[in-house]
């Protein structure tokens, strides 16, 4: 059963971001609020709880995960991102939006689009989400917590706990989120263009 832990929405108790760090290194699959709605995370090299994440979300390979970047330094890493995109993510930083981009050799390939080789990356504005990333000093892997036959994403920590305690590790109860995922922008052409609207303002980049 997953451990269960009540994470203040706006003061998160460091003790307790250390644990979901821990688990998180050990290969956990833990689950987080955001600032769109609560996601599946895990560490990026490791390929088990990717193919988990997969599984309870009844996905493929080419579903584009996410990398969940504490600031736009690490979406640099990971990403190919020129002059005129990196100030197009610097506006719209932090914030509620998945762009997809063309990944850099330092992704592993499982992680990747197979015909793209693009990924999905997003800088939260959530407070525990932040707090969390920072803790962890690097980028999480995540997906929408949307369950298998489900139509929109769990936002109750103890719905999560009901539903799928046997199957994670760890739950990060920040209070209850909303169902209204991130908008996706798709940054890989000469103009963005949208994936999906979604919580995040279209107006940035010229799509409302």
């Amino acid at each position: 059963m997953a451990e269960y832990l009540l994470v203040h929405p706006d003061n998160p108790q460091g003790r307790l971001l250390v644990r979901a760090v821990e688990v998180i290194r050990q290969g956990g699959v833990i689950a987080l609020p955001t600032d769109s709605s609560y996601a599946l995370g895990c560490q990026l090299g490791d390929k088990a709880p990717v193919e988990k994440i997969r599984a309870l979300r009844d996905v493929d390979e080419r579903h584009h995960l996410t990398l969940m970047c504490r600031d736009l330094s690490q979406i640099g890493q990971f990403a190919r991102v020129d002059n005129a995109r990196y100030r197009l993510l610097k506006a719209t930083t932090p914030g509620s939006y998945t762009f997809i981009l063309e990944g850099t050799r330092e992704l592993p390939r499982r992680v990747l689009h197979p015909k793209r080789k693009t990924i999905g990356l997003r800088v939260p504005a959530h407070t525990v989400t932040r707090a969390l990333l920072e803790t962890l000093g690097e980028p999480l892997l995540t997906s929408t917590l949307i369950v298998a036959g489900d139509d929109l994403p769990l936002t109750e920590g103890w719905e999560i706990r009901d539903r799928l305690g046997a199957q994670l590790d760890l739950i990060l109860d920040g209070g209850r989120c909303g169902i209204e995922p991130t908008t996706v922008i798709d940054l890989t052409g000469a103009l963005p263009e949208l994936v999906r609207a979604g919580r995040g303002s279209l107006a940035p980049f010229g799509l409302d």
